[in-house]
């Protein structure tokens, strides 16, 4: 049995998603890729045409004894919208809507009330409309995509800068230090 597990989040553009769980300890891989929709292996190219059901989404691989999927959970809320079903900041539609796509019966409990406890604490004006999905086959993005941040770094910056840096500081900044 391995010791690593994985973990799948949807928040907008995959890009922007990554470095934040890539930083963590006991992080061993994050990829940038496409998954729940109804086409094998679709393109970059393809999922930007809305016509697969892909949304973008970081495939974690981790280790549940330094970092737990009950933290991973509270680190993706920390990078998303969670009242926005249409996409996330300037990415728009369904191929950045927000999903929590879990692996099991345990994953979906911890996600299940990570959301009830978001949902209960009154931070936000409007629903926590963020889906909990079976996960689906994860196909890797190609390789231009992956650790974006590091490749691109002025690139990178101009997304976060697209309204999610904004909101990360007006809606989490005091709940992450």
């Amino acid at each position: 049995m391995s010791e690593f597990e994985t973990a799948i989040f949807a928040g907008g553009c995959f890009w922007c998603m990554v470095q934040p769980f890539d930083t963590q300890p006991g992080i061993q891989s994050v990829v940038s890729g496409y998954t729940g929709g109804h086409t094998v292996n679709p393109t970059y190219a393809e999922v930007a045409s809305h016509t697969t059901g892909h949304t973008e989404a970081v495939k974690i691989t981790f280790d549940p004894k330094v970092i737990s999927y009950a933290q991973l959970v509270e680190i993706y809320w920390h990078q998303t919208d969670p009242t926005d079903a249409s996409g996330q900041f300037q990415d728009r539609g369904d191929s950045y809507r927000p999903v929590i796509f879990v692996n099991n019966p345990e994953q979906r409990r911890v996600a299940e009330a990570s959301k009830a406890a978001l949902a209960a604490n009154g931070q936000f004006d409007a629903p926590i409309v963020t889906t909990i999905e079976e996960a689906q086959p994860f196909y890797p993005a190609e390789e231009e995509h992956q650790d974006f941040y590091r490749k691109n770094p002025f690139r990178y910056q101009i997304e976060e800068m697209g309204g999610r840096q904004d909101f990360i500081n007006q809606h989490w900044r005091d709940k992450i230090d």
